[in-house]
């Protein structure tokens, strides 16, 4: 039995019905004279059919739309199977439809029979199987905390009167089997993906990025607390690297222009991670990966949640979603909301002047990095409609304003400089299979996003906030006024078509073109002076790509081969250093292609491997700037990488002492042209590193006690990413680590819980979480004497958790007590900045 957050999902129970027909040749003629005793009872031993058992079932996935709209249904299989107990043909008798069948036929195919027998001789059968897909009502807490019961031993069907008739199932025996989830399925496929369940974090109150800091090969860098900007890196490849998505969609067309960590978590009900190798799918020219975060896909019924959060530093936030089905029409609406607020003035250690001008350590609070966000999005549609399997069209509007408190490198504070981003669009979502074989998913919409940036202050402020002394000109970034809007106009599609020849093989292929209208203004430059923002700026993406997948051997293995081709055409102008402006267009044209590889060894036991000629196309925003810190760069060149990903996974293992969870694996990227944003003076600015490798290993091994009392679990990456350019720009570093990027980082947690203390089905959970980041160069490592090189100190950060929930009928309420950076360590990331010591948070969330 499957469980998911808020909802039962599905279990079924098979019936094996009797062997019909052998296939075999037998031959009972020779065992004697006629009219003998032996000879007769040999041939009578010989003519006896024994049916097969089966000794090996298959776990089979429910359809996730008939599963979301509460559909069932029967299957009813002709199974052939051999001499050596395997299924070679899984023929649909008595079909059901929305998906069933197909599931039916795939699990059939694995399944492991014990072969019939013509006295002691193995022989090949013909037998139905009928297939039941029933959802079960949702278990309490009790009855998942407990392992799974083994089947009853099952009595062996009598032979059939007439072996070559076919007829109905008489007697039955039903086999009981467990339907995998969607987060399980793309585990145990061959993807190099790691998938993340979020009930646990919702929660909490840690945000996003700190739930995908917990994991290994992922690291998060920030610039401040919440709010600020983060960068998170996969394998040692950050940034755009890293291509991000809602439900598919890029997360910056989806209305989080801001970023991921910035999420509400609980709007999130999984997030998966794609290391290195990228489907198809999502028509993505990353180089480093891809992270989708995943909304709440169910569509059954009526379900509302709420959660409020408030916590150190003057923090608050809030989300609130909702939605509902009218299953006669297939009508279907929802909502979400959020809303973010802090005064993150939280306590930091600086050099300040003195009365007498000498630099002296302080310690003082931030006093301008506050942060607001809030936004929503409505969605309303048709579900499990003839025609339409899914027909959404989703609108939304998302604001952030951020205060801007100091340089990139934490040695200027500002008083007055702000920066904010505005976002607004729709979607529409289209799904339909339009045969048992071929189904087409799809999804376009429009993005508005504007980007304001300012500072237009006169005085110079010292990190007490006090403005010591008037400047001779508006600005405290540099001797000059700005007063940036940025607005960008985006065009999306994603188009996926889906073809299956037969049960075990796929064909997918997509398309995604991508296209983004920039201009802009500054309002403090003259009118007589050149505005590079008000240049017409575009950029056409387009990613198109093909897949195979085939899954042998039952399944055993599965290999998934692709294809991809990239185009991207930008038109602009550019300012040349004598103050003329010349057009700049450029095409680009690239392909890559790719294969992942998966091995399973046992249902808990799986090896896997993958490859990607990968190639990333420059973001808007790397090649045009952010409309604030970042500036553009018009000559930039893709990046390309070798990636190459193997690992081994034990999922579930359950024993006597628990149920044990093992993961390791080995990656490589060698880039070529990568890109890297570097400090500029007081700006950023992205540009290509020539050429760049990384290499390293990571693991994670888990253990829960019997009865889901205890867990433990931990993780360590070591990452070797070095720059490999002997000439250009950055030759001089040629086997320099890249800096300002974490080597070595792991982490823990241990969880203790009990059940039905205070009442039926509340749970009581005492959660510990520790963190370590291994010390690490700011610059370049072979510049400068060992001892005068800018460091980030290693660090150890505790966070524990008390979290008590209760349910009742479909609902439940839970409320956690979180205390982050327990010890109060000093914590620095990127560029040295110094992140929030201790803080406390409290966090309610409501189910309905």
């Amino acid at each position: 039995m499957v469980r998911g957050r808020r909802r039962s999902c599905a279990g079924w129970a098979g019936g094996l019905a009797l062997v019909l027909s052998v296939t075999s040749p037998s031959s009972a003629q020779d065992a004697g004279p006629s009219g003998s005793a032996p000879a007769q009872a040999s041939a009578t031993s010989e003519r006896v059919m024994h049916p097969p058992e089966l000794i090996e079932p298959a776990e089979a996935a429910y359809p996730a739309e008939a599963r979301a709209t509460r559909r069932e249904g029967r299957v009813v299989l002709k199974l052939r199977i051999d001499a050596e107990g395997r299924v070679t043909k899984a023929e649909v008798v008595e079909p059901a439809g929305n998906g069933f069948d197909e599931a039916a036929q795939e699990a059939a195919l694995q399944f492991r029979f014990a072969p019939a027998r013509r006295g002691d001789k193995p022989v090949a059968a013909l037998i139905l199987y009928a297939y039941e897909f029933r959802l079960p009502p949702e278990p309490t807490p009790a009855e998942q905390t407990r392992p799974a019961p083994a089947p009853p031993e099952q009595a062996p069907p009598a032979a059939p009167a007439e072996p070559a008739t076919v007829g109905p199932a008489k007697p039955s025996i039903d086999v009981m089997v467990r339907g995998a989830s969607e987060a399980d399925r793309l585990r145990r496929s061959a993807q190099a993906v790691h998938v993340i369940d979020t009930e646990e974090a919702q929660r909490r109150t840690a945000d996003l990025g700190e739930v995908l800091a917990r994991s290994e090969g992922v690291g998060v860098r920030r610039a401040g607390g919440l709010g600020s900007n983060a960068r998170l890196s996969l394998n040692g490849l950050t940034g755009d690297q890293i291509r991000f998505f809602l439900d598919g969609v890029p997360l910056d067309l989806a209305g989080y222009a801001h970023g991921i960590t910035n999420v509400p978590v609980n709007l999130v009900e999984r997030i998966e991670i794609y290391r290195g190798v990228v489907p198809v799918r999502f028509g993505a020219d990353a180089l480093g990966g891809a992270v989708n975060l995943v909304t709440d896909t169910d569509v059954r019924g009526t379900h509302a949640s709420a959660s409020y959060q408030v916590g150190s530093f003057k923090t608050y936030r809030w989300t609130l979603s909702a939605r509902h089905l009218h299953e006669q029409s297939g009508f279907f609406a929802r909502v979400n909301g959020f809303y973010d607020y802090t005064r993150n003035d939280y306590p930091i250690d600086v050099e300040v002047f003195d009365e007498r001008g000498r630099l002296s350590p302080a310690h003082v609070h931030r006093f301008h990095d506050g942060y607001r966000a809030g936004g929503g999005s409505v969605e309303v549609g048709l579900v499990g409609r003839p025609r339409a399997e899914r027909l959404l069209l989703r609108a939304f509007y998302t604001e952030h304003q951020r205060d801007v408190q100091h340089n990139p490198l934490m040695s200027v504070p500002y008083g007055a400089v702000t920066y904010g981003k505005q976002s607004a669009g729709a979607h529409l979502r289209y799904a339909q299979p339009f045969s048992r074989r071929t189904r087409l998913d799809a999804v376009a919409g429009y993005t508005y996003t504007r980007t304001a940036f300012q500072d237009l202050s006169t005085c110079r402020y010292d990190w007490y906030g006090r403005c010591v002394f008037e400047l001779p000109q508006r600005g405290e970034i540099e001797a000059r006024a700005i007063d940036q809007v940025v607005r960008q106009h985006d065009a999306f599609a994603r188009l996926n078509l889906t073809w299956n020849p037969a049960p075990w093989h796929s064909l997918r292929f997509g398309l995604s073109p991508t296209y983004a209208s920039r201009t802009g203004k500054d309002h403090a430059i003259d009118a007589n002076e050149y505005d590079p923002l008000t240049a017409q700026r575009g950029l056409l993406s387009s990613v198109a790509g093909a897949e195979y997948e085939a899954r042998p051997f039952a399944g055993k293995l599965a290999n998934i081969a692709f294809a991809k081709a990239y185009v991207q055409v930008a038109r602009t102008k550019e300012q040349l250093p004598n103050g003329n402006l010349r057009d700049l267009d450029r095409t680009t044209q690239r392909g890559g292609i790719g294969d992942s590889l998966r091995l399973r060894f046992s249902e808990a036991l799986y090896a896997k491997a993958s490859y990607e000629y990968a190639t990333r196309l420059p973001s808007t925003d790397e090649v045009f700037g952010n409309g604030a810190l970042v500036i553009e760069n018009l000559h930039l060149e893709p990046e390309t990488s070798h990636n190459v990903n193997l690992g081994l996974t034990l999922e579930r293992a359950e024993t006597a002492a628990g149920l044990f969870r093992c993961n390791v694996n080995g990656f490589g990227r060698f880039a070529e042209n990568l890109i890297v944003l570097l400090g500029n003076g007081n700006y950023f600015q992205h540009e290509n590193v020539l050429s760049a490798r990384s290499v390293g290993v990571e693991g994670s091994l888990g253990w829960t006690s019997p009865g889901d009392w205890v867990a433990l679990d931990g993780y360590v990456t070591w990452q070797d990413f070095r720059n490999t350019a002997s000439e250009g720009a950055f030759g001089k570093f040629e086997g320099d680590r890249i800096p300002n990027r974490p080597y070595l980082f792991a982490g823990a947690s241990a969880r203790v819980q009990g059940s039905d203390l205070l009442r039926p089905r509340d749970v009581l959970s005492l959660a510990w979480q520790a963190r370590y980041v291994e010390a690490y160069f700011r610059g370049w490592e072979s510049v400068g004497a060992a001892d005068s090189k800018l460091v980030i100190p290693s660090q150890l950060v505790h966070t524990l958790a008390l979290t008590y929930s209760m349910k009742h009928g479909d609902g439940s309420v839970s409320g956690t007590l979180e205390v982050q950076n327990l010890t109060d360590e000093k914590v620095f990331d990127s560029f040295g900045v110094q992140l929030p010591g201790r803080a406390a948070n409290a966090k309610l969330v409501v189910e309905l």
